[in-house]
């Protein structure tokens, strides 16, 4: 007579399944149970699936053997990289904070949202690279940095113009956040300039955990960096802080130090808000040229990456505290 005590003793013989498979029920010929395939690939999950099915079947009485597959969705949380305008320096500071992060232990991946101008393909040197497709999921692309990613301009051709209304554009977010991230805990969205339908869609369906705001120090950034506080305010999304970029410029042949953009005012605005003010990020060429050359500073030591690193700290920080 076929009993589950006798199933119970053929999974045994199945070392892979200890642990995985929930005690098998029997009735009518038929064997049943849950396998928990969490961790597992697609091939090691299929072998796992076919052994305990041979093992069941060899047990006098058992004609079928039925396999729910399981397996727990590892929760990740997204942090959002916004800004009120373009052009202050959302992108580089992304791409920076996320490979600081990354070799500070954190296990991070990047998310380019800018579906109109993407632009980390270039400061990730991952351009010309597609991703592939898992369990019809998009799988990141690998960058040298231990960041993997994925971009618009990784499934567009260069230089092609991306003419999506907003419910594209917000399906085409979805598709990004919701690929095969791996073991990643973190995911750094890089978010398009503004306060429109992406943004919208992500604080639906996709709310991060906390949000980073970048402004450059002049009053009408700042007027635009407000009004990205305000959304995320009104989402109900923590801000975990606001940075000044291109802050101040040092001359290379005399050492003065000149504010074309003003110096501060992110830093007053903060105060004003009563939001966090995570540092500054000078104004300086050596960002841009590593940047365009797809180096970005903050994966090495040098003085420019230093100040994404103290940024990064100061998000790490807060992450480890929600």
């Amino acid at each position: 007579m076929t009993d589950e005590a006798t199933l119970i003793a053929a999974l045994a013989t199945v070392s892979d399944a200890k642990g995985r498979a929930a005690p098998p029920r029997f009735a009518d010929g038929r064997a049943s149970l849950i396998l928990d395939v969490t961790g597992l690939d697609d091939v090691h999950r299929d072998l796992l699936q076919a052994d305990v099915k041979r093992a069941l079947l060899e047990v006098p009485g058992v004609t079928s053997v039925r396999i729910a597959l399981t397996a727990e969705r590892k929760g990740r949380k997204l942090i959002a990289v916004a800004s009120g305008k373009g052009g202050v320096g959302k992108s580089t500071l992304s791409a920076n904070l996320a490979i600081a992060l990354a070799r500070g232990g954190a296990k991070v991946g990047l998310i380019d949202a800018d579906i109109y101008g993407p632009s980390q393909p270039r400061l990730m040197a991952t351009e010309g690279m597609r991703p592939t497709s898992l369990n019809q999921k998009l799988e990141p692309v690998p960058t040298r940095f231990g960041v993997p990613m994925l971009s618009m301009g990784h499934l567009v051709k260069p230089g092609q113009a991306i003419a999506w209304r907003g419910p594209m554009a917000g399906n085409a977010l979805g598709q990004l956040i919701d690929a095969e991230w791996g073991d990643c805990e973190l995911l750094i969205i890089d978010l398009p300039p503004g306060t429109g339908d992406v943004q919208l869609s992500m604080m639906t369906k996709h709310k991060p955990v906390g949000a980073v705001i970048v402004s450059t120090p002049q009053d009408l950034a700042l007027i635009d960096a407000v009004r990205a506080i305000d959304l995320f305010n009104q989402s109900g999304v923590p801000i975990i802080g606001l940075v000044e970029n291109m802050s101040g410029y040092e001359c290379p042949h005399c050492g003065e130090v000149s504010d074309p953009f003003g110096q501060g005012g992110a830093q007053a605005a903060a105060g004003t808000m009563d939001v966090p003010f995570l540092g500054r990020i000078p104004l300086d060429i050596a960002i841009r040229t590593a940047s365009d050359a797809g180096d970005p500073p903050a994966a090495g030591n040098s003085p420019q990456g230093a100040a994404f690193t103290a940024i990064a700290a100061k998000v790490a920080a807060w992450i480890k505290e929600h």
